[in-house]
């Protein structure tokens, strides 16, 4: 079950001017844009929680873009099934049908482009089906499913061929029974095709149809398509003829033996140790890195992707009360099927272009150091963690070529052997050239470890009493004399090193860690102290050039314990800055402003990825989330232990299990429905089902999500369409008018209830021109974030839990979430009481404004009820908390409306 994912792709300028863009291309703000949408559009619908989004800018990526993506899977082990295949099983086709989409896409995507290949490649661009592979998830997470699953495989390179081809040693394909999305595909078509959403499974024969079955139960097409045999061989059929007959002997031996000359150029520049600093210029090389487009901020780029989905994020991609610290890991709670992990996995990258191009061997190696010490500076256990690479080097045409990526391989492996962190994956791309323009010699490390999701240490100062920073640098002394220090790192430098570091990140006075930012001590310090608004006084013990020095492998630490403080010393840290609340740099007689900085900082990119932070954060305390019971404005029902609440599953919903688990958690009995739609028979039974489900439930639940992929023009008109079923409308009028039942929506759910007049008239009807409406967000993006929102009032069964005035600060993930309303609407909502909440700031004032209004609804409401209270929609998505998640923004708690919910039913 995939939950985690990173994202690190490399483009030249984006503000390049139109006018300047290479001829048959389009420009780069074209691409950049585009592709994080597409990516984000995708990820966000699959409900996958991206922690880690970084653009890499060099000029040399305007040969071609790189795109990378890299994901975490869990399984419980004993849903773990390693067999081989046996003469008699079956091979299933699962997920979606088979087009011309792709067909040549891997081979396209690898080789040398020119000016004609927007022409000759456009077609094999594949494209994506984000329901279908929700509902692939959600069939592989039912242990009784995946312990049927002999082997299998996704489809990629090569499609059926591959995908199916390496399954088995002897199989016979027939590939008239592949489903298609249309008529007139030839065989060979049908072989290659790398159509997206599709799984071939192994299956004994026996467990073919409990299969087929729990496919269906999740609305997924499974056809069976291939038989295992003994032949020794790969046959496949079409129209009744044998088109592909091959020894597998033949496909094992790889083809014919290939061989490469590699020439390593001599004379490549090796990385500096620093770049020699005066005092007087320190700050306006803060100044210059903070508003470099390499260095710049890119949380309007970061917010487009959901960080919060999943209710496991336990580092938020930007920390601190301002969020405006970027954290450089990942760290996401391992998913549980019921309940929540306290062990989280950890997932950074290290990769600096100008490191590879003016040296590969060298720059690779640091891009392995650093891609471990974030890790290390986050509390990962040293001995565990893993690697896997990336490469991306210009076309192989001469010997001199080979030598690019022989030179990163050899330092990639040097690199293993001196931190005992072995590479078990990875993947390579010759085909970085247009034309005459190459990309820089790439080598990507992506570090993988874990640790207990409650000592997890994020990069965001917190500035307590006393606080100061610690630096560990290999050699320090020897940096600070001018002395070269050797790449390589020995055995004994490395075993103390690690032994110092894991005292220090693991003592639980450890207020914040990271590793030392490519950029330098400086620059770290910066984006550290941003998130919570602190400052720093930088210790007169050093040049200049010791804060601005790249250093991979050297941690940095807050501490403000005495105990720690004196552990640090005798371990050989460096006290190297305190930590002050005045939100400035300071250094010998010099002071800067860090809130003007980050202007700076945040204005590179915001024609291209906009923030407009229109609202400003206070320098004060924000308001307390308070927590008082009250007593209770509404009386139980009934009297049911656990009340049943139904989660209807649409293609495209993705918040079911965050709910799920919200409302068990409660003390409520959760039943999720799949409505399926691959047949008219199929959405007949569904419908039936969901009516039936609703009688039996006492509350109603729409969870969030991009049902029917937000299609057509604008969001939850699927959700719509089904509960405007006759069967469906009656059973809910039944559950609200004569059981007294409850319905909450939640983001896609909340847009499914304005929609159908349920918020916020109570019952379903028909929008007029003056209906309020959830539209696109005034930012034009989508956005995830954390918001305060403050409780209106608390007379709901919703709310009883809460109080009037209760602020709480929860995850939002949207690209519609705009409520808009006519003055007349407006004062009847407020005047009926059915507002529940607005967005307010950090000091408890309601704002129209972002960062703390991020969509732009009008009079900053957040949530609406029925005018009877019984009736909840909400764009926050409450169901995302538990005790370990966004550890790294202050003052994130419950907003306890589900176990409200619950106990409106028990007596």
């Amino acid at each position: 079950y995939v939950y985690q994912a990173m994202r690190v792709t490399g483009a030249a300028d984006p503000r390049t001017p139109l006018s300047e863009t290479l001829p048959g291309k389009l420009s780069q703000r074209n691409i950049v844009t585009g592709a994080a949408r597409g990516y984000s559009s995708y990820g966000n619908q699959i409900g996958l929680s991206t922690g880690l989004v970084r653009e890499l800018y060099h000029p040399d990526y305007v040969a071609k873009r790189m795109e990378v993506g890299a994901v975490i899977g869990s399984a419980p082990t004993d849903q773990v099934v390693r067999e081989t295949p046996e003469p008699g099983d079956v091979i299933v086709l699962l997920g979606g049908r088979t087009g011309r989409d792709g067909i040549g896409g891997a081979t396209g995507s690898s080789r040398e482009h020119d000016i004609h290949s927007v022409k000759t490649s456009a077609a094999e661009v594949q494209k994506g089906n984000p329901p279908e592979e929700r509902k692939i998830q959600r069939l592989f997470r039912r242990p009784e499913v995946s312990r049927l699953i002999r082997r299998c495989n996704d489809f990629g390179a090569g499609g059926v061929s591959v995908a199916i081809g390496e399954l088995a040693d002897s199989l016979d394909i027939d590939l008239d029974k592949v489903p298609l999305k249309y008529e007139g595909l030839d065989g060979t078509e049908i072989a290659i095709s790398e159509s997206q959403e599709r799984m071939a499974v192994v299956l004994a024969k026996e467990d073919v149809d409990a299969f087929c079955l729990a496919a269906d139960e999740e609305n997924l097409e499974a056809t069976i398509v291939a038989h295992v045999t003994d032949s020794g061989r790969l046959r496949m059929y079409w129209r009744g003829e044998r088109i592909v007959d091959l020894a597998r002997s033949f496909i094992d031996s790889s083809g014919a033996p290939q061989f490469a000359d590699v020439r390593v150029v001599s004379g490549r520049e090796a990385l500096a140790n620093s770049d020699v600093l005066t005092a007087e210029t320190l700050f306006e090389d803060l100044r210059r890195q903070a508003a470099d487009l390499t260095s710049a901020s890119q949380q309007g780029l970061g917010e487009m992707f959901d960080s919060s989905i999943g209710a496991g994020t336990v580092l938020q991609p930007y920390g601190g009360r301002t969020q405006r610290t970027p954290e450089n890991i990942m760290a996401s709670l391992i998913p549980l099927r019921k309940g929540v992990s306290t062990t989280a996995s950890l997932m950074s990258f290290g990769f600096v272009p100008d490191w590879t191009k003016r040296n590969p061997y060298q720059g690779s190696y640091l891009a392995v150091l650093d891609s471990l010490a974030k890790l290390w500076a986050a509390g990962a256990d040293p001995e565990r963690i893993r690697l896997s690479f990336q490469e991306y080097f210009p076309a192989t045409r001469d010997s001199s070529r080979w030598g690019l990526p022989f030179q990163a391989l050899l330092g990639a492996l040097d690199a293993q052997i001196d931190f005992s962190a072995p590479a078990i994956g990875g993947k390579d791309s010759m085909s970085g050239t247009f034309g005459e323009k190459e990309v820089p010699p790439t080598l990507i490390s992506f570090a993988v470890g874990t640790a207990p999701a409650g000592s997890v240490k994020s990069r965001c100062l917190l500035a307590e009493d006393g606080a100061s920073l610690f630096l560990l640098d290999r050699g320090l002394d020897r940096v600070l004399t001018g002395d070269k220090m050797p790449l390589r790192w020995s055995q004994t430098e490395v075993s103390s090193h690690l032994e110092k570091i894991t005292r220090a990140v693991h003592d639980p006075a450890c207020l914040a860690a990271s590793s030392l930012e490519p950029q330098g001590l400086l620059y770290s310090l910066f984006t550290m102290a941003l998130g919570n608004q602190v400052g720093v006084a930088l210790s007169e013990n050093f040049d200049a050039s010791f804060y601005t020095a790249a250093r991979p492998g050297a941690v940095l630490v807050e501490a403000a314990d005495p105990k720690l403080k004196q552990n640090l010393l005798e371990d050989g840290w460096i006290e190297v800055a305190s930590v002050r609340t005045d939100g400035r740099l300071s250094f010998e007689n010099i002071s800067l402003d860090f809130e003007a900085l980050y202007g700076e900082h945040a204005a590179v990119l915001e024609r291209i990825f906009p923030q407009q932070q229109e609202a400003s954060w206070s320098r004060l305390a924000p308001k307390s989330i308070t927590r008082q019971d009250v007593p209770s404005l509404w009386l139980p029902k009934s009297d049911l232990a656990k009340p049943q609440i139904l989660i209807p599953v649409f293609p495209g919903t993705n918040c079911e299990f965050d709910s799920a688990n919200a409302f068990e958690r409660a003390g409520g009995r959760t039943e999720t429905l799949v409505l399926r739609n691959q047949s008219q028979a199929a959405c007949n039974e569904s419908l039936d089902r969901l009516a039936d489900a609703i009688d039996q439930a006492q509350i109603l639940y729409l969870p969030g999500g991009f049902s029917g992929g937000d299609e057509p023009e604008g969001s939850a008109k699927f959700i719509t369409a089904v509960m405007r079923n006759s069967k469906v409308m009656e059973a809910i009028d039944r559950l609200y008018r004569e059981r007294d039942g409850l319905i909450l929506g939640i983001c896609n759910g909340f847009q499914a209830l304005i929609k159908l007049g349920l918020l916020p008239g109570g019952s379903i009807g028909t929008q007029s021109e003056t209906s309020p409406t959830l539209t696109f967000n005034q930012i034009g993006r989508h956005i995830s974030t954390y918001v305060y929102t403050r409780i209106v009032h608390n007379d709901s069964p919703w709310l009883r839990n809460l109080e009037a005035g209760d602020i709480h600060l929860i995850p939002v993930s949207h690209g519609e979430g705009r409520l808009v309303a006519d003055e007349e609407t407006l004062r009847n909502l407020w005047a009926n009481k059915q507002v529940a909440a607005q967005y307010v700031d950090d000091l408890g004032q309601v704002s129209l404004h972002r960062p703390f209004n991020p969509n732009g609804s009008v009079d900053g409401i957040e949530a609406l009820l029925s005018p009877d209270g019984r009736i909840l929609g909400k764009m926050g998505h409450s169901e995302r908390w538990n005790p370990e998640v966004a550890r790294n923004i202050p003052g994130v708690g419950p907003q306890d409306i589900f176990s409200a919910g619950v106990a409106y039913f028990r007596g």
